[in-house]
């Protein structure tokens, strides 16, 4: 990466003056650099979700077909390991930017991998498909975090456009996640594309490859703006000054995460091993609440707020395996007389977070100290991912008389969105708040690694979807909307301690 002469460092951005170009230039008077950052970010994004679209479908679908013939049990639990491992290497990807080579090498860097994992899964055959998820989960971990780093570093503290930055930011994440279905679902599915290779002397059973080729695209795309803007960043995401760097602390980084992962991976033969996680947990929980000093309760509140979420991206991560399977097979897709791709229906859930994330940014502004407070917020989003999937019963039940109509997944995605948009941004505010000053980054990292034992969980559970049965259905949804839906219970009574905890941090 070249920097522009003179660049400043962190510490100089106090004395330079808002109307600078560092710091103005851009859309609505943003940083330039914004507008950089929005269209890798979204293209990255596109790679992810337009692959993920299709993950769960190719491993299910019969060789015959173009896929690769697993059982459900086996794509969930594969799908899990990938999701739950994307989230646990941001902590590593984090450390090695902050520590060896800074925030903006690290997104390019990541983003080459990421590429290159892409490409690989355009290839038929087993080593390339597990071999690119590997390449996707290792570059995601080192851009994912510290794109979003970037961002922050584009504004001074005190700057006002702030929120709004990364408010503009969000949209491009679910303006890739909104597209990339469409695309790579078209190219993996549709009738019409497959149709198009045979004339064209290629073998349509091959088209689930093109979708995934569809994402490295996008991540291609993702560098080319990164890379021919890059004098917009010269100024941020830098790599620490010349001196000792700490590798024995990567090392032991690395093998803690690795170590995580075998475990978890390991708990798909032995269940036992999520029991014994959450077991611990709480335990963790208990053992700062009962310490002396405001520091170690207010862990213990981030500990709560910590397994909430787990439980909340349990279910809300079955977007991609559990919920897919039941678009595929159990749904009518179809739309004023027209069929779709099943895989389309993982863009409904970006359509709900543009509509709803004004409503709920303009609502929390006008009810200001009336708002429900932190740990309420979680209870409620709870309470709705356990309503989507109490919605999914009387669905369930009627597969026993062929497909169901579209309304009822609107309806979930509808429900599922409400939930993330009361805890996903939430926590994050609340866990910046809550953090010791000396443990913001730590915190951080626990928030990751709540998305990352969510995700795994929810390939755990997604293992026990059965199409064939509506009974068995209809059981698999009633027992998980109960079971989060007491955990909201059991929340909500600990508000009044959660709320002692956190000290006074609303």
């Amino acid at each position: 990466m070249s920097s522009t002469p003179g660049s400043l460092l962190p510490t100089d951005l106090t004395a330079v003056p808002l109307t600078d170009p560092i710091h103005s230039g851009g859309i609505g008077g943003h940083p330039r650099g914004l507008t950089t950052l929005f269209f890798t970010e979204m293209w990255e994004r596109f790679s992810y979700y337009g692959m993920r679209a299709l993950l769960t479908l190719f491993m299910v679908t019969a060789a015959a077909r173009g896929g690769l013939e697993f059982d459900t049990k086996k794509a969930a639990a594969i799908y899990g390991t990938y999701t739950m491992s994307v989230y646990l290497l941001s902590i590593l990807g984090g450390f090695i930017a902050d520590n060896f080579i800074g925030a903006r090498r690290a997104v390019l860097c990541g983003g080459i991998v990421i590429a290159c994992g892409h490409f690989a899964m355009a290839f038929g055959s087993q080593a390339t498909f597990f071999g690119g998820l590997v390449l996707i989960a290792l570059g995601t971990g080192l851009l994912k975090p510290n794109i979003s780093t970037m961002v922050g570093s584009l504004y001074r503290p005190a700057d006002e456009r702030r929120d709004a930055g990364f408010s503009i930011f969000y949209m491009g994440i679910n303006l890739g996640a909104f597209l990339a279905p469409l695309i790579t679902g078209y190219l993996a599915q549709s009738a019409g594309w497959k149709t198009q290779l045979a004339a064209w002397g290629l073998n349509p059973l091959h088209s689930w490859h093109w979708g995934f080729a569809a994402a490295g695209v996008g991540m291609t795309l993702g560098l080319i703006v990164y890379v021919a803007q890059r004098g917009r960043l010269a100024h941020v995401g830098l790599a620490p000054a010349d001196g000792a760097r700490p590798w024995k602390k990567l090392g032991l980084v690395g093998l803690a995460s690795l170590a995580l992962i075998a475990t978890m991976y390991a708990s798909d033969d032995h269940p036992k091993i999520i029991l014994a996680v959450f077991a611990l947990q709480v335990v963790a929980v208990l053992g700062f609440a009962f310490r002396p000093g405001q520091d170690s309760k207010r862990i213990a509140a981030i500990l709560v707020f910590f397994i909430a979420a787990e439980i909340f991206w349990a279910i809300f991560e079955q977007s991609g395996s559990s919920i897919t399977l039941f678009a595929d097979r159990l749904t009518r897709n179809e739309a004023f007389g027209h069929s779709f791709p099943s895989s389309w229906w993982q863009s409904v859930n970006s359509i709900w977070v543009i509509l709803l994330a004004p409503v709920f940014a303009f609502m929390w502004i006008r009810l200001g100290p009336r708002q429900p407070s932190s740990p309420l917020k979680f209870v409620l989003g709870l309470l709705f991912v356990a309503l989507s999937f109490v919605l999914m019963v009387p669905a369930a039940r009627l597969t026993a008389e062929g497909r169901v109509g579209p309304f009822w997944l609107v309806g979930l995605y509808f429900l599922q969105t409400v939930g993330e948009m009361l805890l996903s941004p939430v926590g994050l505010s609340t866990m910046t708040k809550l953090a010791p000053q000396r443990l913001v980054g730590l915190v951080m990292g626990i928030w990751f690694l709540a998305a990352a034992l969510g995700n795994k969980l929810a390939g755990a559970l997604a293992g026990e979807f059965k199409s064939e049965s509506a009974a068995e259905l209809t059981t698999f949804f009633w027992h998980q909307a109960i079971g989060v839906g007491l955990c909201a219970l059991a929340l909500f009574a600990l508000v009044p301690w959660v709320r002692r905890l956190m000290g006074g941090v609303r």
